[in-house]
C-alpha cells in the first residue's frame, strides 16, 4: 500500500543521534509497518494515506501540551470506529501511541503527505487537527503555532488556514474571515465570495477519502453557509 512507504521512509528522519538514532528509527519503523500492515489490509489507499496521515501529524498535535488529554485519545477512537469500525478502532490507538513516544520529523512527514494527497485532502487534514485541538475545549497557542506550522508545509495558502481556524473561533470578523473577505467588502464581493468558496470547500472534493471524511467536509461547508447567512443577515442583503 503506497502509504507504507512513506510513512516508514519518513521514519528513517524521525530520530537523531547518529547510529543509536537510526537503530530506535528501524525498531520503531518495523513496529509500526507491523501494526499498519495489518490494520490496513483492504482498505482503499486514499482513505489508508489520509488515515496514517491524521495519526502522525496529530501526535504532533497531542504533544504540544506537554500532556495527552483523553479527550484527544477518544476523538482519534471516535473516528476511526466511525471510518472503519469499532473492532478495530483501539488497533489505530495503538498506532498512535507508539508515534507519541517519538519525535516526530513533521517537515519529512509534511513532505511525504505532499506528494501522496492532493488539495482538498490536506485542507480536510487539517480540519482534522483543528478538531483534534479543540476537543479539550480550548485551542491552546502551542497547538494553533503548530498547526500553522503544519499547514505551511503542506503548502495550504494562508487564506484557507485562516477560513479553517475562524471556524473554531468566535469573533466579530470570523464570518468574513471564513469567506476569505474584509469586512469593508461590497454585498456583491461577499456574494461572489461565498460562490467561490461553496465550489471549493464542496463535499464532493475529498468522496474518495470515505464516509467521515464526506460528513466532516459537509459540517465545514455548512460553516460557509452558516458565515453566509450571519453577515447577510447583518447587511439585510436579499
Amino acid at each position: 500500500m503506497s502509504f507504507i512507504k512513506w510513512i516508514i521512509g519518513a521514519l528513517g528522519f524521525l530520530f537523531g543521534g547518529g547510529i543509536w538514532g537510526g537503530l530506535a528509527g528501524y525498531a520503531a519503523g518495523s513496529l509500526l509497518e507491523r501494526l499498519v500492515t495489518k490494520e490496513y489490509e483492504g482498505v482503499p489507499n486514499k482513505q489508508a494515506d489520509f488515515s496514517m496521515s491524521l495519526l502522525v501529524l496529530a501526535s504532533s498535535i497531542m504533544r504540544q501540551d506537554g500532556v495527552v488529554m483523553r479527550s484527544e485519545l477518544e476523538y482519534v477512537k471516535t473516528f476511526f470506529a466511525r471510518n472503519f469500525g469499532v473492532e478495530h478502532a483501539n488497533s489505530r490507538l495503538e498506532i498512535l501511541k507508539e508515534l507519541l513516544k517519538t519525535d516526530v520529523n513533521v517537515e519529512s512527514a509534511c513532505n511525504s503527505i505532499r506528494f501522496s494527497m492532493n488539495y482538498a485532502s490536506r485542507v480536510q487534514l487539517l480540519h482534522y487537527l483543528f478538531s483534534l485541538a479543540a476537543s479539550d475545549k480550548a485551542i491552546s497557542e502551542a497547538e494553533n503555532r503548530q498547526i500553522h506550522y503544519i499547514a505551511r508545509l503542506l503548502m495550504i495558502n494562508e487564506a484557507d488556514y485562516k477560513t479553517i481556524e475562524a471556524m473554531y473561533s468566535v469573533s466579530n470578523d470570523s464570518s468574513y474571515t471564513i469567506l476569505q473577505v474584509e469586512k469593508t467588502a461590497s454585498d456583491e464581493q461577499i456574494k461572489r465570495a461565498y460562490r467561490k468558496m461553496a465550489i471549493k470547500y464542496h463535499p464532493d472534493k475529498v468522496e474518495s477519502l470515505g464516509n467521515e471524511a464526506k460528513k466532516a467536509a459537509k459540517e465545514k461547508f455548512q460553516a460557509i453557509n452558516n458565515a453566509y447567512e450571519t453577515i447577510k443577515k447583518e447587511r439585510n442583503i436579499i
